[in-house]
């Protein structure tokens, strides 16, 4: 079918890191400049935000949003195919998505760049530089975007602890069922299992379920599920010829649901 082989997100460990190297000169200069520009001090309150049922106050009452909300006092704008922060840079914060959408990935010996993940609105990014204290993943903004940013020591307070904790496992979670579906199901599952997973996670955010516009490539998509470019390829031209999705570029609509399901159900029949 020509696939590649499978890697997943929990399982693909970088053995190559891209330092980030501080910048110096004039050039360097008219960069820090760039990238303070982009950086807005307005302060972001999480118990007004229409996010916050999906992204780090999911689950806490008013009064600890409100303590959350005092924490997130810096937003950063990042423009389309730039850097949130790369593998080996330093932690000190952890980042909510407010618009637009990310890709995480790492860098393997062969010089390819591994998909692990895609982020949208109402995520957590940068839990990766926990444990080590350095990032071990690029991140890149697939649209126009925005951040918060939230400085991992402001959240040392027990009870934030355990609402990272929460948002923790919940990414544990979502690695595990990425692992399960590269590591079990056929390529044709694997894009129906993406198409229905990109579905609900709209739906989450209060948007249409069967109706959305692709931000990754099609190689990206590639990527991520362990399939070739051409594969991908082949299977968005077989569902639409199925009648399971129609295909404009990157825009797809979902025709039916219960079909795209049946195809990811397939493995277990």
């Amino acid at each position: 079918m020509g696939d590649k082989p499978v890697t997943t997100a929990a399982a693909t460990v970088p053995v190559v890191n891209r330092i980030t190297l501080s910048a110096s000169g004039p050039g360097g200069t008219r960069a820090a400049a760039r990238k303070r520009s982009t950086v807005s001090r307005l302060p972001t309150n999480c118990s007004t935000c229409n996010l916050r049922e999906v992204c780090l106050p999911c689950g806490m009452n008013g009064p600890e949003v409100e303590m959350l909300g005092d924490l997130v006092y810096t937003r950063r704008r990042v423009k389309r195919g730039e850097s949130l922060f790369h593998a080996g840079s330093n932690f000190d914060s952890i980042f909510a998505v407010r618009s637009g959408f990310f890709k995480s990935s790492v860098l393997l010996e062969d010089g390819r760049d591994q998909v692990t993940a895609f982020h949208m609105a109402g995520e957590v990014l940068g839990m990766d530089g926990i444990g080590t204290g350095h990032h071990a993943s690029d991140v890149v903004a697939l649209e126009d975007s925005e951040v918060c940013i939230i400085p991992y020591e402001r959240l040392e307070e027990p009870r934030l602890q355990r609402q990272l904790q929460k948002v923790m496992s919940r990414e544990l979670v979502r690695d595990q069922g990425v692992m399960m579906l590269l590591g079990t199901m056929r390529a044709e599952e694997r894009l129906a299992a993406f198409l229905l997973n990109l579905s609900q996670r709209f739906v989450a955010r209060g948007f249409s379920p069967h109706e959305f516009h692709l931000r990754m490539t099609r190689d990206e998509i590639g990527s991520y599920l362990g399939l070739s470019l051409e594969t991908v390829s082949r299977l968005f031209s077989r569902f639409q010829a199925d009648k399971l999705v129609a295909v404009q570029q990157k825009h797809i609509r979902i025709l039916d649901v219960p079909g795209l399901r049946a195809v990811m159900l397939q493995s277990s029949e």
